[in-house]
């Protein structure tokens, strides 16, 4: 097999394969086997027609039809090895000439990723959080654990903002009620930011028993965003205590004894959380600047599938949390319009990291072993709550185990990156990022997908 490269740009390339007509010889005799199937000729069991009776009854060109459908997918897979280019979409093949018994030859045209040579990332400077745990950052982990452990106790006066109430509420348009919704024993917490527009300021004042009606459009269901009036009856109100910071609190909350080990409990845990922040930042503001020395074609292919890509995944964010658009958006404080530039800029620059890191990858040969493999679908697991083994195998049973050994290496790459740099806190105090795996005890050090907290917000 001969195969030559074309440059149509920096990011799409024609290959010219002309394939000697003895390559084909495994593809043509499946080719007979498949038409012999297909085909009925009477005194010939079906699957038993020899070669030269289909040729006679059905022509050649049906058997050299099945044989180039077979053999030219594998050929281009091959022609692109053999030329050490890297696809980035599927493939526009054109079969050009078949010299039968001599010869075959066709074009594909695909879009590739673009030349191009990483620059020296060693020394990139970079700045990061200062590792400082302040007393506030420790009240408020504290305060954190104290609204886990907060108890409810009924009041009787009107609701605030912070109390929680246990409301029926129902939904009428023009005088009708709308059954899907109807809603009872209801409980919230008064201000905190219903996408049901009105309800919060509706809900301050009302005490046990009253009734209030307010016009709002509905967020979910066959109604979403159509005019409705929505009737509140509070059944009771409520107010969050919260337990007192005490030794008795350290005794519920942890498994120390006095309120100081717990605090400094806390504190070590918030500058482990500090540590662990500066090593992510520090990778992240190296991509950041070894990126911004490069200027990389994106293939508009690439572009569009991925947009598309994250197009498709919001859809399913929306249609997952019942809510209309409108609604939904307006809980993310945003806009569709806003969203789909952010995926615009968020794509192009998702493609252009991930040419460098895979560059990264090829020049420092860097690879997966089956325990990093382990660890990770462990860990995304945990992410997911589902058994690691149920995972495991819906990655092998979608063939997506290939994907995570991408993500996987990927990110070894952007630690090869960070652990290049040269890293000072914004105090100008020098990050021994070093000294830093070995405080945190080896501790993988791992960053989160950035839409899991959107995703998670949508699902409650």
């Amino acid at each position: 097999m001969k195969t030559a490269v074309e440059e149509l740009s920096p990011t799409r390339v024609r290959l010219t394969v002309e394939v000697p007509f003895e390559e084909l010889g495994e593809s043509m005799q499946a080719a007979y086997k498949k038409v012999a199937q297909q085909v009925r000729v009477p005194g010939f069991r079906p699957g038993k027609v020899p070669a030269r009776i289909i040729e006679q009854r059905f022509g050649r060109a049906v058997v050299l039809e099945e044989t180039l459908n077979d053999a030219v997918p594998k050929l281009y897979g091959q022609a692109v090895d053999e030329s050490d280019i890297f696809p980035v979409s599927q493939p526009n093949i054109e079969v050009t000439k078949i010299d039968d018994g001599e010869q075959v030859e066709f074009t594909a045209e695909v879009d590739v990723r673009p030349n191009f040579d990483v620059p020296d990332y060693a020394g990139i400077e970079v700045t990061v959080p200062v590792a400082e745990v302040k007393d506030e950052d420790v009240d408020a982990q504290l305060d954190g654990l104290r609204q886990r452990f907060a108890t409810l106790t009924g009041v009787e006066r009107a609701a605030a903002n912070g109390d929680y109430v246990v409301m029926d509420l129902a939904a009428a348009i023009d005088g009708v009620n709308i059954e899907e919704q109807q809603a009872n024993d209801v409980s919230y917490e008064v201000g905190a930011g219903s996408v049901l527009q009105g309800l919060d300021d509706a809900l301050v004042g009302m005490a046990a028993g009253d009734v209030k009606e307010f016009t709002t459009n509905l967020v979910g269901g066959q109604n979403a965003g159509e005019e409705a009036v929505v009737t509140i009856t509070i059944k009771s109100v409520k107010e969050k205590v919260l337990p007192e910071l005490d030794d008795e609190f350290a005794q519920l909350a942890s498994e120390f004894d006095t309120l100081d080990e717990l605090k400094e409990s806390v504190r070590e845990q918030a500058r482990r959380t500090k540590l662990i922040e500066q090593v992510v930042q520090a990778r992240e503001n190296a991509l950041d600047a070894l990126l911004a020395k490069l200027d990389i074609p994106i293939p508009e292919s690439a572009l569009k599938a991925e947009v598309d890509s994250r197009k498709h995944n919001l859809e399913h964010q929306i249609a997952e949390s019942g809510l209309s658009k409108e609604a939904y958006f307006r809980l993310y404080q945003t806009t569709e319009e806003e969203r789909y530039a952010e995926f615009d800029e968020g794509a192009a620059k998702a493609i252009k990291t991930g040419f460098v890191l895979d560059k990264i990858v090829k020049n420092e040969e860097l690879g997966v072993s089956e325990q990093e493999l382990t660890d990770f679908v462990v860990r995304r697991a945990m992410q997911m709550n589902v058994a690691p083994n149920a995972l495991a195998k819906h990655l092998a049973d979608n063939d997506q185990l290939t994907l995570a050994m991408v993500e996987i290496v990927r990110d070894k790459a952007k630690s090869v990156v960070g652990d290049a740099a040269k890293v000072v806190d914004e105090a100008g105090e020098e990050v021994d990022l070093k000294a830093i795996y070995s405080e945190i005890n080896g501790q993988e050090v791992v960053e989160e997908p950035a839409e899991d907290a959107e995703s998670d917000k949508a699902a409650e």
